[in-house]
């Protein structure tokens, strides 16, 4: 038999054991997959072989490929080294998928049966940028040994990327600070999802929608979505309503006219917001005399309700049953006044006349 005959036939029997090899391995797989499922508590170890299979097979059959190649004479040595480089590119191609495939699969995992059990929702608000960084590094590794294998120099294309990541960072300052300010509120957690928050800077407050990185979105009680960049969020006063519970206090300013009693007047005052049914009646009532006024006697009344989202509300509750309790007590509520006193023709200080000046009559004439 004609030796290149011979080894063209050496050649497909090595290709046909690698495809029957690779069926194998992916029967055995399947089986063990099924045995797992059956066995564990958890699909992690279903889906890590789901991963892999796929891409184990084609490596199998690649290898088969390359080992019937060496055995056939007849190439061309000129081949011989892109050969090799289409191989080494196929099985760095295989070995990504496989990764690429493995890290998807233990993340979604990891996001769907232990992030909601973990004791905070760090890991929820960064699995998605971990999953993205994780999957751009291995991508960059697999393009630098793929360029490295064909000769090219990544060195100078590393430090190119160097530079421009430079000037873009120069450009996008602002950006940046805003995501930097993003990963220091998720890792800070003045507030979440779902609270209501007050922006003193820009004196806006409203319930939390999103965290994102560049920005926080707030609906104001106005039914509108104010977005807040991250950067003044992170160098502001924000005042959270929602921590650590909802129960709030409330408070309202009353005066009362000079001469009243005063522990009659802080005594109604208690009592007629104590008979209210949305005040809590485990907490305490207090009317405090804070302050003399210009036109009365300074009250202060506070108290604690269930939730913040009736603070508004319950501020014209209270008021309404302040002034009422007050005027059937007969405790004047004084407005703002003057009192005048006008000095006229015939007061007192008016009727003074000064001394006279006139000339005495035995002058001598000139």
């Amino acid at each position: 038999m004609n030796l290149i005959v011979q080894e063209i036939l050496i050649g497909i029997a090595i290709v046909l054991v690698a495809w029957l090899a690779s069926w194998l391995v992916w029967y055995l797989l399947g089986w063990l997959r099924q045995r797992r499922v059956r066995k564990a508590k958890t699909p992690l170890d279903a889906a890590i072989i789901d991963a892999i299979r796929s891409p184990l097979r084609f490596i199998i059959i690649v290898w088969g490929i390359q080992l019937a190649l060496k055995q056939i004479n007849a190439v061309p040595a000129a081949w011989a080294d892109t050969l090799d480089r289409v191989v080494f590119v196929l099985y760095a191609l295989f070995v990504y998928l496989a990764l690429y495939r493995f890290i998807s699969t233990l993340i979604n995992w990891y996001a769907i049966e232990v992030a909601h059990r973990t004791a905070t929702d760090w890991d929820d608000r960064f699995l998605a940028l971990f999953h993205r960084i994780v999957l751009v590094v291995i991508t960059a590794v697999f393009i630098i040994m793929v360029l490295g294998r064909y000769g090219i120099e990544v060195s100078g294309l590393v430090a190119t990327l160097g530079i421009g990541s430079l000037a873009l960072a120069l450009a996008a300052q602002e950006t940046l600070g805003d995501m930097i300010s993003g990963f220091t509120i998720m890792a800070d957690q003045p507030f979440k999802v779902g609270d209501r928050v007050e922006i003193r800077e820009i004196g806006t407050w409203g319930d939390v929608i999103e965290i994102g990185l560049r920005s926080t979105r707030i609906r104001t009680r106005d039914n509108r979505m104010v977005t807040v960049p991250n950067s003044i969020i992170g160098k502001g006063l924000v005042v959270n309503y929602s921590n650590p519970s909802t129960k709030y206090r409330v408070e309202t300013q009353v005066g009362i006219a000079y001469g009243s009693d005063v522990e009659k007047a802080r005594q109604v005052m208690i009592e007629a917001i104590q008979a209210e049914e949305w005040v809590m009646q485990d907490e305490p009532v207090e009317a405090l005399f804070l302050a003399f006024e210009d036109f009365s006697l300074a009250f202060r009344v506070r108290c604690w309700i269930e939730h913040y989202v009736e603070t508004r509300r319950v501020i014209d509750k209270m008021n309404t049953a302040l002034y009422l309790a007050l005027n059937r007590e007969g405790i004047e509520i004084p407005f703002p006044q003057r009192v005048v006193h006008l000095v006229g023709a015939d007061t007192p200080e008016n009727n003074t006349r000064q001394p006279s000046h006139k000339l005495p009559d035995n002058l001598p004439a000139l």
